[in-house]
């Protein structure tokens, strides 16, 4: 059996300024990589992960650090396996950080219903807050490379955030509509 292809980042970066180690993590968390053990990130290999690490090699050689940027295969199975589930137990997390938010989400255009409040000032509020979540969910979506187990649950809520979205739309047109008419 073939094994996959990995990319590993293994760096060091001086202490000071802080802002640099941040500005490293903060790249790779983007992309989707996984620390393993202190300073050793792994991706699947492709053409875009490499492109993408060797741009942060890059950044990390600039500021004083020491990289290394390694093509590997695991020797056995078993650790190739402990790896998509790094994968996904990240990806899983990332989820259900998503699908709680969504509740929030719901709850608050309940309360907008509860209370009335239909305004196109409350509307557009609404519409960047579900905007911000959409793009979120794509953004793990795109790192999810092993599809992870919750990311079914992720589409559906999605979906059911849209649709509410949707409704209090109509609402808010239909109030104001029954407002010019009296």
């Amino acid at each position: 059996m073939q094994r996959r292809k990995w990319l590993v980042l293994n760096y060091n970066l001086p202490t000071e300024p802080s802002r640099n180690r941040v500005s490293v993590w903060r790249g790779l968390k983007k992309l989707g990589a996984v620390n393993l053990h202190q300073s050793s990130w792994i991706l699947p290999y492709s053409t875009e992960n490499y492109n993408a690490l060797a741009q942060i090699s890059m950044e990390i050689e600039a500021k004083d650090g020491d990289v290394l940027l390694l093509e590997s295969t695991c020797v056995e199975e078993k650790y190739e396996q402990k790896i998509v589930e790094t994968f996904n137990s990240i990806r899983n997390e990332e989820y259900r950080e998503f699908i709680n938010e969504c509740e929030k989400y719901f709850k608050e255009l309940d309360k907008e219903i509860s209370i009335e409040k239909f305004t196109f000032a409350e509307l557009e509020e609404e519409e960047e807050e579900l905007q911000k979540l959409l793009s979120w969910q794509t953004k793990i979506e795109a790192r999810d490379q092993f599809n992870a187990e919750v990311g079914e649950i992720s589409r559906e809520k999605r979906e059911l955030i849209q649709k509410a979205f949707e409704r209090y739309s109509e609402l808010v047109y239909q109030y104001n509509e029954h407002r010019m008419k009296d």
